[in-house]
């Protein structure tokens, strides 16, 4: 039996490659929002970050998103996913 294939992504803070299911997904939509995406299918550009904190600190101080989407991201937003990463958390 043929075995498939494990998306691999690489993790904006940590720069590690991991399964896309471990990953959360950050979507900036067409409108320019951004947000959380647990389920991995919401339209817009995404980037991808361990679900916890230190890679999203991580991902701030070294510009991460910023790269991935081609564009400044606001500090405002950072603090959105803060809060939505440690509500997602429990």
């Amino acid at each position: 039996m043929k075995q498939r294939s494990v998306p691999l992504r690489k993790c904006t803070g940590c720069q590690e490659m991991k399964d896309k299911r471990q990953l959360v997904r950050i979507v900036k939509s067409e409108d320019g929002t951004f947000s959380v995406d647990f389920t991995g299918k919401k339209p817009g550009r995404g980037a991808y970050i361990c679900p916890n904190i230190e890679c999203l600190e991580k991902a701030q101080k070294t510009k991460g998103l910023e790269r991935s989407f081609k564009t400044a991201v606001p500090k405002d937003v950072y603090e959105q996913l803060r809060e939505e990463l440690t509500n997602g958390e429990k």
